[in-house]
Protein backbone atom coordinates (compact mmCIF):
# COMPACT_ATOMS: atom_id res chain seq x y z
CA UNK A 1 0.00 0.00 0.00
CA UNK A 2 1.41 3.16 -0.93
CA UNK A 3 0.80 6.89 -0.99
CA UNK A 4 2.35 10.01 -2.93
CA UNK A 5 2.11 13.41 -0.34
CA UNK A 6 3.89 16.36 -1.17
CA UNK A 7 7.04 16.06 0.53
CA UNK A 8 7.74 12.00 0.44
CA UNK A 9 5.97 8.79 0.04
CA UNK A 10 4.80 6.64 2.34
CA UNK A 11 4.42 2.88 2.10
CA UNK A 12 2.60 -0.02 4.32
CA UNK A 13 4.00 -3.29 4.05
CA UNK A 14 1.71 -5.07 6.47
CA UNK A 15 4.57 -4.77 9.36
CA UNK A 16 6.14 -0.95 8.95
CA UNK A 17 5.86 2.40 7.33
CA UNK A 18 8.48 2.62 4.75
CA UNK A 19 9.05 6.98 4.48
CA UNK A 20 11.04 7.72 0.95
CA UNK A 21 12.06 11.34 0.19
CA UNK A 22 12.20 11.71 -3.59
CA UNK A 23 11.34 15.10 -5.26
CA UNK A 24 12.36 18.81 -4.83
CA UNK A 25 10.10 19.57 -1.70
CA UNK A 26 11.16 16.79 -0.38
CA UNK A 27 14.78 17.20 -0.97
CA UNK A 28 14.62 20.77 0.47
CA UNK A 29 12.29 20.42 3.39
CA UNK A 30 14.34 16.96 4.41
CA UNK A 31 17.70 17.31 2.91
CA UNK A 32 19.04 14.42 1.84
CA UNK A 33 17.67 11.73 3.76
CA UNK A 34 17.43 8.21 2.93
CA UNK A 35 14.51 6.16 3.84
CA UNK A 36 12.98 5.97 7.08
CA UNK A 37 11.47 2.77 8.41
CA UNK A 38 9.23 2.40 11.70
CA UNK A 39 8.01 -0.77 12.74
CA UNK A 40 4.10 -0.85 13.10
CA UNK A 41 4.68 -2.61 16.58
CA UNK A 42 6.84 0.32 17.48
CA UNK A 43 4.62 3.42 16.65
CA UNK A 44 2.74 5.15 19.94
CA UNK A 45 0.73 7.31 18.00
CA UNK A 46 -0.71 8.69 14.58
CA UNK A 47 -1.39 12.48 14.23
CA UNK A 48 -3.40 13.34 11.24
CA UNK A 49 -4.42 16.60 9.73
CA UNK A 50 -6.67 16.56 7.17
CA UNK A 51 -6.33 18.90 3.86
CA UNK A 52 -8.34 22.20 3.42
CA UNK A 53 -9.10 23.85 0.40
CA UNK A 54 -5.73 26.36 1.15
CA UNK A 55 -3.71 24.19 2.80
CA UNK A 56 -1.81 20.93 3.00
CA UNK A 57 -2.71 18.01 5.70
CA UNK A 58 0.02 15.59 7.37
CA UNK A 59 0.36 12.39 9.08
CA UNK A 60 2.81 12.12 11.30
CA UNK A 61 4.27 9.21 13.07
CA UNK A 62 5.35 8.93 16.98
CA UNK A 63 6.80 6.25 18.35
CA UNK A 64 9.23 5.63 21.49
CA UNK A 65 12.45 7.78 21.63
CA UNK A 66 11.61 9.36 17.97
CA UNK A 67 11.87 13.07 18.45
CA UNK A 68 8.81 14.36 16.39
CA UNK A 69 8.13 17.95 16.43
CA UNK A 70 4.81 19.10 17.54
CA UNK A 71 4.12 23.03 16.71
CA UNK A 72 1.85 21.84 13.82
CA UNK A 73 2.00 22.14 10.16
CA UNK A 74 4.85 24.60 9.89
CA UNK A 75 6.98 22.04 12.26
CA UNK A 76 5.39 19.26 10.43
CA UNK A 77 7.45 20.39 7.14
CA UNK A 78 10.54 20.05 8.91
CA UNK A 79 9.79 16.31 10.91
CA UNK A 80 11.29 13.15 9.06
CA UNK A 81 8.16 11.27 10.25
CA UNK A 82 5.76 13.53 8.85
CA UNK A 83 4.77 13.09 5.12
CA UNK A 84 2.07 15.93 3.60
CA UNK A 85 -0.19 15.80 1.31
CA UNK A 86 -3.05 17.97 -0.69
CA UNK A 87 -6.75 17.52 -0.91
CA UNK A 88 -6.21 15.24 -4.04
CA UNK A 89 -3.77 12.55 -2.19
CA UNK A 90 -5.70 12.59 0.81
CA UNK A 91 -8.14 9.67 0.50
CA UNK A 92 -4.80 7.29 0.39
CA UNK A 93 -3.56 8.64 3.09
CA UNK A 94 -6.41 7.69 5.16
CA UNK A 95 -6.29 4.15 4.10
CA UNK A 96 -2.80 3.50 5.12
CA UNK A 97 -3.54 5.21 8.38
CA UNK A 98 -6.76 3.11 8.84
CA UNK A 99 -4.78 -0.16 7.73
CA UNK A 100 -1.71 0.90 10.31
CA UNK A 101 -4.42 1.91 12.41
CA UNK A 102 -5.65 -1.79 13.01
CA UNK A 103 -2.69 -3.69 12.68
CA UNK A 104 -1.72 -1.55 15.82
CA UNK A 105 -4.72 -3.04 17.31
CA UNK A 106 -4.12 -6.24 16.51
CA UNK A 107 -0.42 -5.81 18.22
CA UNK A 108 -2.24 -4.96 21.26
CA UNK A 109 -5.54 -7.12 21.20
CA UNK A 110 -4.19 -10.25 19.71
CA UNK A 111 -7.11 -12.49 18.49
CA UNK A 112 -7.48 -14.84 20.80
CA UNK A 113 -6.68 -19.09 20.14
CA UNK A 114 -9.34 -21.61 20.06
CA UNK A 115 -11.53 -21.52 22.68
CA UNK A 116 -10.72 -24.42 25.16
CA UNK A 117 -13.47 -27.66 25.21
CA UNK A 118 -12.95 -28.15 28.58
CA UNK A 119 -14.97 -31.30 28.56
CA UNK A 120 -12.44 -32.26 25.87
CA UNK A 121 -9.38 -31.20 28.21
CA UNK A 122 -11.23 -33.24 31.15
CA UNK A 123 -11.37 -36.49 29.09
CA UNK A 124 -7.34 -35.85 28.17
CA UNK A 125 -6.67 -35.90 31.93
CA UNK A 126 -8.96 -38.40 32.88
CA UNK A 127 -6.97 -40.84 29.94
CA UNK A 128 -3.96 -39.18 31.78
CA UNK A 129 -5.00 -40.63 34.87
CA UNK A 130 -6.28 -44.01 33.96
CA UNK A 131 -2.82 -44.77 32.17
CA UNK A 132 -0.89 -43.91 35.50
CA UNK A 133 0.29 -40.59 34.11
CA UNK A 134 -1.52 -38.81 36.44
CA UNK A 135 -2.17 -39.80 40.33
CA UNK A 136 -6.18 -39.04 41.17
CA UNK A 137 -4.82 -35.73 43.23
CA UNK A 138 -3.31 -33.85 40.40
CA UNK A 139 -6.53 -35.14 37.94
CA UNK A 140 -8.61 -33.85 40.36
CA UNK A 141 -6.77 -30.88 41.06
CA UNK A 142 -6.68 -29.85 37.25
CA UNK A 143 -9.97 -30.97 36.83
CA UNK A 144 -10.85 -27.97 39.58
CA UNK A 145 -9.09 -25.36 37.61
CA UNK A 146 -10.22 -25.95 34.10
CA UNK A 147 -13.88 -25.77 36.06
CA UNK A 148 -13.04 -22.76 37.79
CA UNK A 149 -13.77 -24.43 41.11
Amino acid sequence: MEAKGVNGQLEFTGTKIVIKRKGMLAKMTQGLKGEKEILVNQITSIQFKKAGSLTNGYIQFSFSGGKENKGGLFDATQDENTIMFNKKQMPDFEKIKAAVEEKINEYHHPASTQPVDIADQIKKLADLRDNGILTEEEFQAKKKQLLGI
